[in-house]
This record gives structure tokens, C-alpha cells and sequence, in this order.
């Protein structure tokens, strides 16, 4: 055989390799580890739902069992403490203790006896089914969105520990009008006759871009898709219903293959002004990119081919311009305890909060400074000290104001209550709080 033949061949067999292993084959026929989803979906929709509408009584049962294991789901609220709507707060800490061990006896092992003993209490919390992945809406937010129903699975959280549905929305230019949308959730059908004489024009018409259903992952036209019908169904407000959060969670899009992903709470969108970067890793620089991205890929996984397939939006530079100025007057919820400078003012603030404000200073606000109790950093906390997993990484800090209105907490939506948030940060920082301290803690927390 000549050379030039044997080159060409051998060419051809090494594309050929590649090839297939990108497409999830190797040699031996097993699915390899791929950065990308299938492209091209062979079996009908008729029958991937029969047989996920066959399969979710199990799956659903299943991960109830393990959220069961690890949490107390008594919905346990406390009727005196509100969030900004009036929503009550719950009550914690939820997490179980395992082998009779004591959240005193817990803070005072180190990291490798708590690994060692297999009894952390907070461990990363899965997605209902990572394989499948993707947006699952409470059930709260369902009654009046059916065509976001998934027939694959349901949402997983009781509706105690989640945001209030609809959350209010505060602006930064109108302070004086307070929640500016009535207690309704604004939608593409409503926005214009509740915003327009509040918001400039181009602010408005930001606020339709955010309202505006489209395509997504799991709601599209396609057959790839985990609702029953055909449609573009999902917009911005969607999940940051008002401007803030109901809940929604998913599977982070920044890293493969899937069963490496960690699921990702939705976070507010309450003071992005004053946040420095954007994106589950922090990748995007400015609120413009993070509008454009988002849609472009996030949507759909983090996989710009499913986007292309699926009909992801494609934004103009003014579109993305006005959806920023748009978020950027999404405000923090008041906080009439707090002075000018972010901290509580005496003549306001009972003993317990004064109390947790002093410890807070001490123990947390290297990360989460006054006035917006963010650093606009990011920090490892190497979780994985505490139990056998894989390493977690870097967490943005996000701003503490405001925070009572947005249980779940962590990135993972995790730690179901600011008391399980504070024995959490307890056990990481290893400062050993006292009972009275941890209570004062979660008081401070609560005034934010």
C-alpha cells in the first residue's frame, strides 16, 4: 500500500474514532462521557412520554424517600416573622442528625472526624433526576401556569420552604410605591397596564422582553421536549417571577458530563445593580452578556446546538440593553431596621438582633460586608472536607439582603431555612456557636 493511501486511511479511521466518541460510542459500545447532548431524537414523543408518565411514581417515590432521610418536612413556620409579602417564615434547622449525634457534639468533631463517621448533615442536594436534568417549576406556580407541568416528574420542596408566589416587586426609582405590582404576578398579558407610567420607555420595553414566552429545554416545539404540548412557554419572569425567585431550580450549565452537574436554586434578581459578575460560575462580566447568554444557552443546558435546534431567542444589542436597564431597577426589599450604612440602628433593633449583628461582624462579614452584605467575590469553602464527594468549588457570594425572602438557601437550595443556613456556616467556619448565639444569628438574618 502506498504511503499517501495508508495516510489517508489512517486519517479517515482516527475521524471516524472522534467522531463516534463525541456522538457517546467508543469502540467496546458503551456511551462515553460527552460535553453535548443528542442532537437528532429517534424515539417518538408519544412514546418517551408513556414511558416517563410509566416511570415517575417510582422516581418520584424514590427521591421523596431520600429528601425524608435527610430533612424533618414538618413545614414548621414561624407565624410572628414574615417575609416582605407576608408569607411566614419556616422554621428550622430541618436537617436530620444521624447516629443520635448533637449539633453541639457535631460542631466540636473536625472535618475529618465528621467525614470519617459518615455523619454531615448537609450534603450537596440532587436534582429529582439528574439524568434528565432541566427546569422544574413549584407546584404553587403551576396552578396557574399548567403548560409549565412536566410529565416526566414533579417539583420535590415542600411550598414552606420556598419563596412567596407571587413575590413583591420594589424599584429602585419609586421606592414610595412599594410593591408596584399589586400582590400579581406580572406576566406578558399584564406587564404593560401595571408598568407603563412607573417605568421610562425603555425600561418597559425591557420589561416585555423578560415577560416574553420562548423557547426552552424541557417547553418547545420540538419532540425533545418534557411537556405535553407544543409551545414556547417559558420567559425570564418565569422563574425570577417579579424580578425575584418562586423556586424553580435545575441543573447547573457550566460543566459535563451530566452526572457531574450540580443543581442550582434560582437566585432573586433583587440588587443585581450592584453585583460585579453573573452566571452559576461567575463567568459573564455584565449584565448585558448574562441577558444574552442566558437565553442563548442556558436555557437549553448550557448546549448552544439544543439552542440552535430548539429555537433559542437572538437578541438585538438595544433588546439586551433595555432587559439590563430593566433588572437594574429591580430593588432590595425594605429593611426598616437597617440605617444609611447598612447596619441595624440600635433605636430599632431589639437586643437578640443587636446581639447577631455583633457576631455576624465577627464571623461573616469578611465575605458579606455592609451595606449589601456581599463582597462580590467568590470563595471555595471545600464542602468536601466534610463527606466522601467530589470537590464543589467556588460559590459566588451572594448579597445577604433580603435574604428572609429566599429559602432555599446555598447554591443548591440545600440548607431549607436560615437556622439550617447558620449550623451549615457553623460546621464550615468551625466557630462553635452556642444554642443563644445561633439563635441571635438567624434574629440579625432576619432583619436584613
Amino acid at each position: 500500500m502506498k504511503y499517501n493511501q495508508y495516510k489517508r486511511i489512517s486519517l479517515l479511521s482516527r475521524y471516524l474514532i472522534v467522531s463516534f466518541t463525541v456522538l457517546g460510542f467508543t469502540s467496546q459500545g458503551f456511551a462515553a462521557a460527552t460535553s453535548y447532548a443528542p442532537v437528532s431524537i429517534t424515539k417518538p414523543l408519544a412514546d418517551t412520554m408513556k414511558e416517563d408518565i410509566a416511570n415517575k411514581p417510582a422516581l418520584m417515590k424514590k427521591h421523596k424517600k431520600l429528601l425524608n432521610e435527610r430533612y424533618n418536612l414538618s413545614e414548621k413556620v414561624d407565624p410572628n416573622a414574615t417575609m416582605s409579602g407576608g408569607k411566614p417564615l419556616p422554621i428550622g434547622p430541618t436537617a436530620r442528625l444521624k447516629k443520635s449525634v448533637s449539633w453541639e457534639e457535631l460542631a466540636k468533631m473536625t472535618p475529618a472526624e465528621i467525614k470519617k463517621k459518615n455523619v454531615f448533615p448537609y450534603l450537596p442536594l440532587p436534582h429529582v433526576s439528574p439524568a434528565s436534568g432541566g427546569m422544574v417549576v413549584p407546584s404553587m406556580q403551576l396552578d396557574t401556569h399548567p403548560e409549565l407541568v412536566r410529565f416526566d416528574m414533579d417539583f420535590d420542596l415542600p411550598d414552606a420552604y420556598l419563596p412567596e408566589f407571587p413575590a413583591p416587586l420594589y424599584l429602585i426609582s419609586r421606592p414610595d410605591l412599594g410593591d408596584v405590582t399589586g400582590g400579581e404576578e406580572l406576566t406578558i398579558n399584564n406587564y404593560y397596564s401595571k408598568m407603563n407610567g412607573i417605568l421610562t420607555p425603555f425600561q418597559l420595553d425591557g420589561m416585555r422582553l423578560l415577560v416574553t414566552p420562548v423557547a426552552q429545554q424541557q417547553f418547545n416545539v420540538t419532540d425533545d421536549r418534557k411537556a405535553e404540548l407544543a409551545q414556547d412557554a417559558v420567559s425570564c419572569f418565569t422563574c425570577h417571577v417579579n424580578g425575584h425567585s418562586s423556586g424553580v431550580f435545575h441543573l447547573n450549565p457550566d460543566n459535563r458530563p451530566q452526572d457531574t452537574r450540580f443543581r442550582i436554586d434560582t437566585p432573586t434578581l433583587r440588587g443585581v445593580n450592584i453585583q460585579h459578575f453573573f452566571g452559576s460560575k461567575r463567568a459573564l462580566r455584565t449584565l448585558e452578556d448574562f441577558s444574552e447568554v442566558e437565553a442563548k444557552t442556558a436555557y437549553f443546558d448550557g448546549d448552544p446546538v439544543i439552542g440552535l435546534k430548539k429555537g433559542a431567542r437572538r437578541f438585538t444589542r438595544e433588546e439586551i440593553a433595555a432587559m439590563a436597564a430593566m433588572q437594574n431597577m429591580i430593588a432590595f426589599p425594605p429593611a426598616p431596621k437597617l440605617g444609611i450604612d447598612g447596619k441595624l440602628n440600635p433605636a430599632r433593633a431589639s437586643e437578640s438582633e443587636l446581639r447577631g449583628e455583633k457576631l455576624f461582624a465577627e464571623s461573616c462579614s469578611s465575605c458579606h460586608a455592609a451595606p449589601y452584605y456581599t463582597d462580590n467575590s467568590a470563595h471555595d469553602l471545600q464542602v468536601e472536607r466534610f463527606y466522601d464527594g467530589r470537590a464543589e468549588g467556588l460559590i459566588k457570594t451572594f448579597s445577604l439582603r433580603g435574604i428572609k425572602d429566599s429559602p432555599p438557601y446555598l447554591h443548591d437550595g440545600r440548607l431549607l431555612t436560615l437556622e439550617d443556613t447558620v449550623e451549615f456556616f457553623n460546621l464550615i467556619l468551625e466557630i462553635d456557636l452556642s444554642k443563644e448565639e445561633k439563635s441571635d444569628l438567624v434574629s440579625f438574618l432576619r432583619t436584613l
